[in-house]
């Protein structure tokens, strides 16, 4: 069966200029996605996950063709993104939404929550105009905002109300695909929680396709049946979300899994921990990326890039240890 996702060789490059680069007459790209493939079948969850900067954000409005990739191909149930135009591209559109990390910045401060779901469904010309009033009360009921909610702005919100507005827009279509990008970051902690059983509900009720982006990775856990981590815009280890968790084989993972806050008083410090913060994406150390970092980096580590993810038991794993 063709999956309804399948992303080969994705890059995405931004040209850098600073200052001291325009006087010295040179340029540094910004390799925010280096070469990341993956699959997503229907109604499947990926977490994608990583610390902050490393590329999770930029890949999720690449495959959506919010931004344009440098290399590589994204095909969504067979068909090729980047050649879509036209009528083909507001199809696609229809059948692949995104949640934002910002719920606030995400909605149109001058459309109150009916407004803004009415605009999605009359662009995408999924209703008469007879009927979209009972579309927009059938969304807004769907992520639980009650109808007086409909009539306020997103100023009047609060954070948690406009992210639901925000999921009510993405589902209003009956997408076949959701990338949600940080979708509980900006939100309180009771709040997260609330968002995320919704979440979980409505992915087993319409039976969505999700990637969950996240760096919260307890959140991950919950939510997502397989994992995909990435390190500087690479995918460095990918598995079954029970195993990644359980035997983490990557250091970076390893690192990550440690780091997982525990209600234990006497769980004690991380054992294993990084150091440093990640390098500049516009400066990629030579060899392993990971390796500046790595307590376990050895000569080969520094001398060449790792192989391309492999398996490892039943996960796969891109390090020079395996």
């Amino acid at each position: 069966m063709t999956a309804l996702l399948a992303v080969e060789d994705l890059e995405v490059r931004f040209r850098r200029r600073t200052l001291a680069d325009l006087l010295a007459g040179r340029d540094h790209d910004v390799h925010a996605v280096n070469g990341v493939s993956l699959a997503l079948d229907r109604g499947e969850t990926l977490g994608l996950v990583g610390e902050s900067g490393c590329g999770k954000s930029t890949f999720g409005r690449a495959v959506l063709r919010l931004i344009a990739p440098t290399g590589g191909q994204v095909r969504f149930a067979g068909e090729d993104v980047g050649a879509l135009s036209g009528e083909r591209l507001l199809a696609f559109r229809r059948r692949a939404q995104m949640i934002f990390q910002d719920p606030f910045a995400s909605l149109n401060p001058r459309f109150t929550v009916a407004e803004t779901l009415a605009e999605v469904l009359r662009v995408h010309r999924l209703c008469a105009p007879a009927e979209v009033a009972a579309r927009v009360a059938e969304a807004m009921a769907m992520v639980g905002l009650s109808a007086d909610l409909g009539g306020r702005r997103p100023g009047a919100l609060s954070g948690g109300q406009c992210q639901r507005a925000g999921i009510a827009r993405a589902l209003a279509l009956a997408p076949d695909l959701v990338i949600a990008d940080e979708a509980l970051s900006a939100l309180d902690v009771s709040i997260q929680a609330q968002v995320l059983n919704l979440l979980e509900a409505l992915q087993r009720r319409l039976g969505l396709a999700m990637i969950f982006i996240s760096h919260d990775l307890g959140v991950v856990r919950h939510l997502c049946r397989r994992i995909a981590v990435m390190y500087l815009g690479r995918i460095v280890e990918s598995g079954p979300a029970a195993e990644v968790f359980e035997t983490p084989r990557h250091p970076y993972t390893r690192a990550l899994v440690a780091a997982i806050p525990r209600m234990d008083a006497d769980a004690g410090l991380p054992a294993e921990t990084l150091a440093g913060e990640p390098p500049s994406a516009s400066r990629i150390p030579a060899g392993c990326p990971f390796h500046p970092r790595c307590p376990r980096a050895f000569a080969a580590c520094r001398e060449g890039p790792p192989p391309s993810l492999r398996p490892v038991g039943p996960t796969r794993v891109a390090c020079h240890l395996y």
